[in-house]
């Protein structure tokens, strides 16, 4: 895994050889992935850090994400899109995979209504159904979660590891597949001036819808309940569903804190909480 200034300086690189002036790149977030605004030019880098834990092959991620989001704003759907100032990418400069995408200003403060959220996702999911790539089915809860329990086993103890691998081996999620957003939540809706617009697809993948019905229950940024009734589906029958995110979310948490030391408490409370839930 880059650290940070390093993949602050292979995005820069990058951006250099393609005539973009960078005089002062200003990290975003660092987080899951590292996000850094070009300054002054209007681009956002962005760097896979903690997911490619659970990614081996974070490249291939990206670049659906690319397509995926390419073929949304030529539709005209609100998203944000990659950059028009240099090839998206995923562009790897010294073993660092960087994309790269349109800086927009928001206000992360302003969000819509539970309703219009719900609203909005349907509106999303009808735009992704004309996709035409091959997208893998279920890679978030099936694939990563693999590979992120692979990684964890030097933090956790052999009970909670095989408890966590079980509970995956229990996953049972069935309906019909389609193009879904992966990680929809309303921080990732941007409120723009030019209206919501719909961001960060890293983990698209072919999943019944009632995956990011999942994600968006879960959600603590509004109701999550009115937010699927106003999308149309029916919020006790997403048990399943519900159970998977929960799961990924603790192992996230898990590997996120293997980067950032300071939020293994957390993490681990997290995990305590999950045990003490699941069913069974």
């Amino acid at each position: 895994m880059s650290t940070s200034a390093q993949a602050v300086a292979a995005a820069v690189s990058v951006a250099r050889d393609h005539g973009i002036a960078v005089t002062d790149p200003v990290i975003l977030k660092d987080s899951y992935n590292l996000r850094v605004h070009l300054c002054p030019a209007r681009v956002v880098a962005r760097i896979p850090t903690v997911v490619s834990l659970g990614r081996p092959r974070p490249a291939e991620a990206m670049a659906r994400e690319v397509a995926v989001v390419s073929y949304l704003d030529g539709l005209g759907f609100p998203v944000v899109p990659p950059s028009d100032l240099l090839p998206p990418g995923p562009i790897v400069r010294d073993g660092v995979a960087i994309t790269f995408w349109r800086h927009v200003g928001h206000d992360p403060q302003h969000r819509l209504t539970s309703a219009d959220m719900g609203r909005a996702l349907a509106e999303l999911h009808a735009a992704l159904r004309g996709f035409p790539g091959d997208l893998p089915a279920l890679a978030p809860a099936v694939e990563e979660t693999a590979h992120l329990l692979g990684t964890l086993a030097t933090v956790l103890n052999p009970d909670e590891l095989a408890e966590l691998r079980a509970a995956r081996d229990a996953l049972t999620l069935t309906g019909p597949l389609q193009p879904v957003h992966g990680d929809a939540h309303p921080g990732n809706l941007l409120m723009t001036a030019d209206g919501p617009l719909w961001n960060d697809f890293e983990e698209t993948h072919a999943a019944p819808v009632a995956w990011d019905l999942a994600v968006l229950l879960g959600t603590s940024r509004l109701d999550g309940r009115k937010a699927v009734l106003a999308y149309g589906a029916d919020p006790d029958e997403l048990g399943p569903f519900v159970a998977a995110r929960r799961f990924q979310v603790v192992l996230w948490m898990l590997a996120k804190a293997t980067r950032f030391p300071e939020d293994m408490p957390r993490a681990r409370a997290a995990l305590g909480k999950w045990r003490a839930h699941r069913p069974g």
